[in-house]
């Protein structure tokens, strides 16, 4: 049985739009999605994090491969890759990804989902929605 400890969730863009698109830039640049701030209580160990973002992203040119990083006070503690098309069947993507940070320690803690272009000569732009979510909670292991 898990005991709730905290939650946050922020939305920056509630719908798809193109017209407010940003480009992803070519890592090593990055772009910041969302932040959300968690508080881990003296006394919660275990616990885990669980962190959930969806990303509303649209293909301009090539077949981008973006990388989607979510950080905890600036140190990395999850990645995944999405391939990105631009022309043919598929342009508009929702790209939703959960990560989960075992054993915090205690305080308030920053966590931060950004993404950034891997593949030179493509671009892929973020047209919403963005929300990103954490779930603090005490495990028994």
């Amino acid at each position: 049985m898990a005991r709730f400890l905290d939650k946050e969730a922020v939305q920056p863009r509630r719908r798809f739009n193109r017209l407010t698109a940003t480009r992803i830039p070519r890592s090593p640049g990055r772009i910041v999605l969302a932040t959300i701030r968690i508080t881990i209580p003296v006394n919660a160990q275990p616990n885990r994090v669980e962190l959930v973002a969806t990303v509303g992203v649209r293909g301009i040119t090539g077949i981008a491969q973006i990388l989607f990083r979510i950080f905890r006070d600036g140190r990395e503690i999850f990645n995944t890759i999405q391939g990105i098309e631009s022309a043919g069947s598929e342009q508009n993507y929702a790209v939703t990804f959960q990560g989960i940070d075992r054993n915090v320690p205690r305080g308030t803690h920053r966590y931060t989902v950004t993404a950034e272009n891997l593949t030179a000569g493509t671009a892929a732009n973020v047209v919403g929605p963005i929300s990103f979510s954490g779930l603090a909670a005490q495990t028994n292991r």
